[in-house]
């Protein structure tokens, strides 16, 4: 399967920004989707805030490809699935990413993609399982206290990524 991280994260990024350091964001100082205490983990150590604002491209894309989008096996997914899988273990965590796939396949839910949700997703439309992922995205970060926080940025962060998402999944496939 073609490798699409690449494009992907230059989705996620296009919705990340820059620096963020909101009082209600549970995760606290962010840089291009990185928070604080994701990279001082990937240090080893404690980062500054200074280090985050100025985290190395290399860093960057080294922790979205090891922490996210391997996490997720988005690497395996039909095209677009793999968007929106990435996508949301970005802004929820790779767990919750990847039950909500489990759940919008029908599989068994332990929140660790495996063979068996490799293969289910493989086999269903993938513009519908795109919809009903997105769908249930929105409604776990309904469920959430910084909805009425964060309610436009969540709300159309989620309907872009649902496009580009069905558009990649329809796209004819190159080897």
């Amino acid at each position: 399967m073609k490798d699409t991280f690449d494009r992907c994260l230059a989705e996620v990024l296009r919705h990340e920004g820059k620096w963020a350091d909101h009082p209600r964001d549970p995760g606290g100082a962010t840089m291009q989707g990185i928070t604080l205490r994701t990279y001082s983990k990937w240090l080893g150590r404690d980062a500054t805030k200074d280090e985050l604002r100025n985290i190395p491209a290399a860093h960057r894309d080294t922790i979205y490809r090891t922490q996210y989008w391997d996490a997720v096996r988005a690497g395996d997914l039909p095209p677009g699935v793999d968007l929106a899988v990435f996508d949301m273990a970005v802004n929820s965590g790779p767990s919750r990413a990847a039950r909500t796939l489990q759940a919008a396949l029908g599989v068994q839910v332990d929140g660790k993609i495996g063979p068996q949700t490799i293969q289910a997703a493989k086999v269903v439309h993938p513009s519908g399982l795109i919809s009903d992922y997105c769908k249930s995205r929105l409604a776990f970060l309904r469920s959430l206290d910084g909805w009425t926080t964060f309610a436009g940025g969540w709300k159309a962060r989620v309907e872009d990524v649902g496009s580009v998402a069905t558009k990649m999944a329809t796209e004819p496939s190159i080897p």
